[in-house]
């Protein structure tokens, strides 16, 4: 990299006195989009993409986009790095409008910024050493730092052992970590990452969302990632954004959207790592009670407002007579207490309603399902 391109990478672009006093999340963000479209020409006309989209991605986070296919997140991610190129709108880079850059500033630029993908995109013909090193024979490193870089980043991943490797005799676990050691090669500051655990199974998808995590710890990196897997965001992200035909709908931090999430698509997404009432339970349920053995079914939601998790001992004492636990349980994001308990409550001498409102002091949210016997 030039030093002119190297300073014009880090000058901030210039800001009103007023706009950094309002805004200062926005002036110190990594990565931001402004008012961010894209249209594709399709067979029955202009397709859009993206809609004004406004976001800022702060230095040294792990940030989450998350939306259903076709929503719009492949398109959003690869304008970071101009794989994409909008039409209309700015993507910033340390305040720096990357929109204009020629050839020689996006080569700089993309050196800056690594990529995974889903399906590993890794060279069969060649071992595992060669897929991470081809990157630096390309911009022409010696071979001496070559070899010192990539037995770095082989170390770094787990896979010294399997430096010799080609890629039919990995897993999907070591393939990707292959793509993730690839992307290190050239000390990015950013790491875009697609789908990167969508081909994986549950045990691998933990062990590269922990590898990226300690990436993100060790290095410093702004890691982006996109998914359509709420466990995902759960587990690695600090932040997230909602997507929705190309639009946000919703955004936070994680432990606020997964607590308390205020849109359809959100709640649609977070359905698969919810408790639905059982299917036993909800075909006994009655709206009135039959007899007063009857038990009130009562639903207390968790939403992480409160950081302490819930004294159980004092809310059962409180509600009185039998209280029994139907199903739930509460976790911990962030710092933040999430979670839903199902509870049963019989020969008590407070109504329903009082009932209700007793649980309400435990928790967020408290509703009375109905009755069972």
């Amino acid at each position: 990299m030039t030093a002119a391109i190297q300073r014009r990478l880090e000058t901030p672009e210039p800001q009103s006195a007023e706009r950094t006093q309002l805004y200062p999340e926005l002036n110190n963000a990594h990565v931001r989009f402004v008012g961010l479209g894209k249209t594709y020409d399709g067979k029955q006309g202009p397709v859009a993409a993206l809609h004004g989209i406004d976001l800022a991605i702060q230095r040294g986070e792990v940030f989450g986009i998350i939306g259903r296919s076709g929503a719009g997140k492949s398109s959003l991610i690869r304008t970071i790095n101009r794989l994409e190129q909008p039409t209309s709108g700015r993507v910033l880079i340390d305040q720096v409008d990357i929109g204009e850059f020629d050839e020689d500033r996006l080569v700089a630029l993309r050196r800056r910024i690594g990529m995974i993908f889903q399906h590993f995109n890794l060279m069969s013909a060649k071992t595992v050493w060669q897929n991470v090193e081809l990157p630096l024979k390309v911009a022409g490193v010696p071979k001496e730092q070559r070899d010192q870089k990539v037995r770095e980043l082989l170390e770094l991943v787990g896979l010294q052992a399997k430096h010799k490797a080609y890629p039919a005799q990995l897993s999907g676990g070591q393939k990707q970590r292959v793509g993730i050691a690839r992307a290190l090669v050239h000390d990015p500051a950013i790491l875009l990452c697609d789908e990167a655990t969508s081909a994986l199974d549950p045990e691998t998808t933990q062990s590269i969302l922990g590898l990226l995590r300690e990436i993100n710890q060790r290095l410093g990196l702004t890691i982006i990632l996109i998914t359509h897997e709420m466990a995902v965001i759960r587990e690695i992200c600090d932040r997230v954004v909602v997507l929705e035909h190309g639009r946000i709908v919703e955004q936070g931090p994680v432990w606020e959207v997964f607590g308390n999430p205020q849109h359809e698509v959100s709640k649609t997404l977070l359905a698969p790592l919810q408790h639905a009432l059982p299917p036993e339970l909800q075909n006994r349920l009655q709206p009135q009670p039959r007899t007063s053995d009857d038990a009130v079914v009562l639903r207390l939601q968790f939403t992480g407002t409160a950081q302490a998790e819930p004294d159980l001992a004092a809310l059962f004492g409180a509600l009185g007579g039998r209280v029994r636990l139907l199903q739930g349980g509460v976790e911990r994001i962030q710092g933040h207490a999430l979670g839903q308990l199902l509870l049963a409550v019989t020969g008590s001498s407070l109504s329903a309603e009082d009932l209700r409102q007793r649980a309400g002091n435990w928790a967020q949210q408290a509703e009375v399902l109905g009755y069972v016997v």
